[in-house]
């Protein structure tokens, strides 16, 4: 249910300098923890109060909350229809055309492009890494010599009240994975008091990507890449067995595509190559 208004909002608003910013599957955290920039929307059961005083403690301290409270869950299409209608009417109000996407198709051309050159040379364009540390790769425009350093340098170039970070997890999506993203996002929100958000790549590129690149430029980017060590090829024609490409290269191209298509429009973005198992170390630093 999360991840439906998360693509309506992002991809309907973002765009010509403009956008309303979702923030979903963020860990609960105190109230002296949010920036004046967040208006919440509490949606849960009637018999459900998991979260109430957790929500008691917002509106007690000045949090704009938004409150649906569902007899059943039979209910979840009519939310459906809301979002959509919500979404209509905030793109009346900004001024925007919510119904169009025009940013979506930059990553996907950088991507191509890269895909070409990958068809022809063999090898998809290279990057500098600004640092390497135990086998992690940095890069990024930074003057820091050691990854905790880089970390609170990036993050603190950070606006309370103005900027978000995106998390872009080009990574494998299972559990252990997604809790040590999580404890990473509840570590920013605690020490900087800024918003984060979190996708796996490349399918953010179909719900935030938008925004990501129409907004009013607000965000900030740590993509995480991991060249996973088992591997696929994907057929030229279906039902043939030639190859020219696996999905660890389209994947890396997809990734590519889209850091440089941020860069393009004048975003931050700090690139972290490493293994699975070196997720929770990047946790940890902050």
């Amino acid at each position: 249910m999360q991840r439906v208004p998360e693509q309506l909002i992002a991809e309907s608003t973002g765009k010509d300098g403009k956008g309303i910013l979702p923030v979903d599957l963020e860990l609960v955290n105190v109230p002296e923890n949010y920036s004046r920039d967040r208006a919440f929307v509490y949606l849960k059961l009637k018999s459900d109060s998991t979260f109430d005083k957790k929500v008691e403690a917002l509106k007690s301290t000045g949090f704009p909350v938004i409150e649906f409270d569902w007899d059943d869950i039979y209910e979840l299409a009519g939310e459906f229809f809301r979002w959509e209608f919500a979404t209509a009417v905030a793109g009346y109000v900004l001024g925007v055309q919510p119904f169009d996407q025009p940013n979506v198709e930059s990553a996907k051309i950088a991507a191509r492009n890269m895909m070409k050159q990958y068809s022809e040379k063999g090898e998809l364009p290279s990057l500098e890494p600004s640092l390497i540390e135990d086998g992690i790769k940095v890069y990024g425009d930074l003057k820091s010599k050691k990854l905790k350093d880089v970390l609170d340098e990036y993050l603190s170039s950070s606006e309370k009240g103005k900027t978000y970070i995106a998390l872009q997890a080009y990574l494998k999506p299972d559990e252990k994975i997604w809790q040590s993203l999580q404890i990473l996002r509840f570590k920013i929100l605690s020490k900087y008091k800024i918003a984060t958000t979190l996708g796996y790549g490349p399918r953010f590129l179909h719900s935030t990507g938008q925004l990501h690149k129409g907004d009013g430029g607000n965000g900030l980017f740590i993509q995480f890449f991991s060249n996973v060590q088992e591997d696929f090829p994907i057929p030229d024609t279906a039902g043939i067995n030639k190859s020219s490409i696996s999905f660890r290269t389209l994947i890396r191209a997809q990734s590519l595509g889209d850091r440089q298509a941020l860069l393009e429009n004048e975003r931050a973005v700090l690139r972290i190559e490493l293994d699975i198992a070196q997720v929770d170390r990047v946790a940890n630093l902050i």
